[in-house]
């Protein structure tokens, strides 16, 4: 078959990351082959959103621009993650009563009782747009129904749903800036879902797990559990309070505790005093991320652990951190060099993930967010791992 190319553009508020990725379609479990990369710094963004749109471009522009010259030839198209800290989640629950004479429920009808959810929640989600609607749950005349209710029979269908909305002014700015910059936007996704495509592993999802994407001045996650997603968020702090913090804790300029944070220390300044104040900050962080699994009752209670990636997934006792703070088994993912034209760096495991997406079966999918396209399609590309 025809090889595709699939290209993914993560707008990060450090770097601007693009991936080329080709893919051949009927290779069962193979995942597309990065054959080209491009970043620049970003300008004009803060957590994740648009404050000078025309300087996000030339960024933008530039990092194409690179993955251009490295693939040789030129990118019209790509799928695009959005990070900022607009990103949040509301749940809902939808009913309604089955369409057919014989009360055998259709698609149709699962589509109704999600828009039904969606309906109740318009009114308290002013200025936002739902990115993806996920069904959590399945409930026909009063019993819960293990995977999907379509072909049974039953007379009132309830659906529990997760609507991850974004901030309707950051994506249009977001679309328009990557745009602008000569390139059509096929479809965007919120970069903690972009992330777990590559980050997670089907077995992961299954038994619960919670991917952690550190950047510069955001950290997102996404929970998994019977490989649905069970919360996705955004929060305003990253790896930029650490540099922040090595600054002031050792009186040193930005650039250089930036340097200093990159290689882990250096013997110019105490390795303990580094060690704490990295691990402080670390740790203030980890302790968020525990005080939102309180909420969603999931503290401590994911077998399969945290999995760490981003730029900010370097950094030394990483690992050990989340560990302690989230009491769960914890790991840095790395790309896979071996199969990714050498890409490992973490930081790219967003712009990757994308391309996996794009990848995906285009007969069971037709978008992944309502941006650009249809609804639904998160579902659609998960549904292949349910039972």
């Amino acid at each position: 078959m025809k090889e595709r190319v699939i290209v993914g553009i993560d707008v990060g508020t450090y770097q601007i990351k693009v991936v080329v990725a080709k893919d051949v379609p009927g290779a069962p479990g193979s995942l597309p082959q990065i054959i080209a990369t491009g970043f620049a710094e970003s300008r004009g963004l803060r957590n994740g959103y648009i404050l000078n749109e025309q300087d996000a471009t030339r960024s933008i522009q530039s990092a194409v621009f690179q993955a251009e010259k490295s693939a040789g030839f030129p990118i019209k198209r790509a799928y695009l993650a959005v990070s900022s800290v607009g990103i949040d989640e509301i749940f809902s629950h939808g009913e309604i009563i089955t369409s057919r004479a014989d009360s055998e429920v259709t698609e149709t009808d699962t589509e109704k009782v999600l828009e039904d959810s969606e309906e109740r929640i318009e009114e308290h989600i002013p200025n936002r747009r739902v990115l993806h609607d996920i069904p959590l749950g399945y409930t026909l005349d009063g019993e819960r129904v293990l995977g999907r209710p379509n072909g049974r029979r039953g007379t009132k269908l309830e659906v529990d749903a997760l609507f991850v909305t974004v901030i309707e002014q950051h994506v249009n700015d977001l679309i328009a800036a990557v745009e602008a910059a000569g390139v059509a936007v096929e479809d965007v996704i919120a970069s903690p879902l972009a992330a777990s495509f590559v980050g997670l592993s089907k077995a992961q999802k299954r038994a619960g797990s919670i991917l952690i994407n550190l950047g510069a001045e955001t950290l997102s996650l996404a929970v998994f559990e019977n490989n649905l997603p069970l919360s996705v968020k955004v929060f305003p702090i990253g790896s930029n309070d650490i540099t922040n913090d090595i600054a002031l804790g050792l009186k040193i300029p930005l650039e250089e505790a930036e340097r200093v944070k990159r290689v882990g220390g250096t013997s110019n300044y105490p390795k303990r005093k580094f060690e704490e104040i990295v691990n402080s900050r670390l740790t203030d962080m980890f302790e968020l991320v525990d005080a939102h699994l309180k909420k969603i009752r999931r503290d401590g209670l994911l077998p399969a652990g945290v999995v760490v990636t981003g730029g900010g997934a370097n950094l030394t006792g990483i690992e050990e951190s989340a560990k302690l703070a989230l009491r769960l088994p914890a790991r840095v993912f790395f790309l896979d060099p071996g199969q990714n034209g050498k890409v490992k760096d973490p930081l790219w495991t967003v712009a990757y993930g994308l391309c996996v997406w794009g990848a995906s079966d285009q007969v069971e999918r037709s978008g992944i967010g309502i941006v650009k396209s249809t609804k639904n399609s998160v579902l659609k590309w998960l549904s292949q791992f349910l039972p």
